[in-house]
Formats: structure tokens, sequence, C-alpha cells
């Protein structure tokens, strides 16, 4: 069995077909997933999918390309958001400096008030970081000094040494499809030394479809490709990588019933 840690079913692309695309990723393997979203407007959507297919987990929060968008959310808001039993995660939330789409400012705030609700509830947080390493490590580090919460970097492309601290720091990396891909190999250096226990997969479909998809529509099913390009890489078997994989993410995730 794999889980799809990180997946935006609600996107175009896949919505559209989305009860077909949860089976071809059964048919590959996969026994969980969890939808991912971006900004208020998709939280209901989120939710229903989740209560409508008891193998789909949601998650609530706000991306930071949509923070300007979102500056009267206040902790109360996502709170009360997360009380939903199929909500198992918040975000995702974090630093994007290279579209520049919303102010870095805010931003900040809004990533810090994610981390807020994620420390009350015990909720992982679900962290997007793009050329942005050193603000978010440095409000991870600062976050962390008033109290310890559970979070994942998704889609790791980051610096070794960023690994590093984040690592130190407690927290989990996930790998999508880019990690298969004939120039990452930077990352997939990284991708051999994640500890075992703190490793998890995902696809961020329908973005950034593994090798040998490149070019489609990704889909939850292709978590099986990167999960397979990662245990090559790393010299385990895919049974183990899934096996241990599938233990991370239910061990991270702990408000997900494990069936």
């Amino acid at each position: 069995m794999l889980v799809d840690s990180h997946c935006h079913l609600e996107y175009k692309g896949l919505v559209e077909d989305q009860d077909a695309v949860l089976d071809r990723a059964r048919a590959a393997g996969v026994g969980a997933f969890l939808n991912i979203s971006t900004k208020r407007s998709e939280w209901d959507q989120v939710v229903e999918t989740a209560h409508r297919a008891p193998d789909v987990y949601a998650s609530v929060g706000i991306h930071p390309h949509n923070a300007d968008d979102h500056q009267d959310l206040t902790e109360e808001a996502l709170y009360q958001a997360t009380q939903d039993p199929r909500v198992i995660g918040i975000g995702e939330t974090g630093l994007d400096y290279y579209y520049e789409h919303s102010d870095r400012a805010v931003q900040q705030r809004l990533f810090r008030l994610h981390i807020a609700v994620a420390r009350r509830t015990n909720l992982p947080l679900i962290i997007h970081t793009r050329d942005a390493e050193e603000d978010t490590l440095a409000i991870l580090t600062d976050e962390m000094g008033k109290g310890a919460f559970p979070a994942l970097i998704h889609c790791f492309t980051a610096s070794a040494e960023f690994g590093e601290k984040v690592l130190d720091l407690g927290l989990s990396i996930s790998l999508s499809g880019i990690v298969t891909f004939k120039n990452a190999k930077d990352l997939q250096a990284v991708a051999k030394t994640v500890p075992q226990d703190r490793l998890l997969v995902e696809t961020d479909s329908p973005f950034l479809a593994p090798v040998p998809h490149r070019g489609k529509t990704c889909e939850p099913g292709f978590v099986r490709d990167t999960a397979g390009f990662l245990a090559e890489l790393r010299g385990d078997t895919l049974e183990e990588l899934a096996a241990r994989t599938t233990e991370n993410f239910y061990a991270l995730f702990s408000k997900a019933v494990r069936p």
C-alpha cells in the first residue's frame, strides 16, 4: 500500500473525472490520499470529497500565493475549520518568494497563524517553501522555540543544508515526482539521506508528473512511479519503501484512521 500525501483533487485536470482518477490510483496500490486546499474557497470542497470517499482526507489552509487575498483570516476561523473529523492537516502554507504573488510580510504573518493552529490542534503543518529557505527556517526555528508542533516540508526541492536543519527541528520531508527528473541530481542526493522514519511520498497532482509520465496531467496513481524510483535510489524494494512511507504518513497524520 502507498499513500499520496499531497494531491489537489479539486483542481482542473482531476476534478472533472475525480472518481475515475481515484479508482486508477487504487488499482495502482494507493490506499489513502490527502487532498490539499490552497485557499478558503476550497475548504468545503476538500472536506466534502473526504466525506464522500473514506480513503480521502482533507487539509485546510492558505497557500502563500493566495496570502494577499486572505489578510482577514483569523486563527479562530482556521481552528474551527480543522474540527471536521476528515481534516487531518493544516496547509498548505509557507513562503514563496519565487513568484512574489503575495506580499512577503503577509505571507510570513499567515504562516505564523497556521503554525499557531498546528500547535493548538497537534495537526501537522504542510509547508510550501520556494526561494525562501532563510526566512522559512528562521520562522520555524523561532516558532519551535515557543512550543513544538508537527510539520513536514512538502515537495522538497531545497538545499541539503536546509534539509538537515528542518530534520533537526523534527520535521518530515515529502518527495514528489521532481526527484525522478534527470536534472534533479542534487535533490536525488538529498533523497538518499532522509532518515527512513521521516520520508513521505506525494504527487502534488495535477502537477509535476514523474518519469515516465512527464508532460501528462499528474494523477495520484503516479505516486507509485516516484516510490519505485526512490526505492531503487535508496537501495530498497518498492514494498519496503511503500511500507515505511505509509507508516510514516499515519504516524505524522495521526488523526487519519489506518484501514
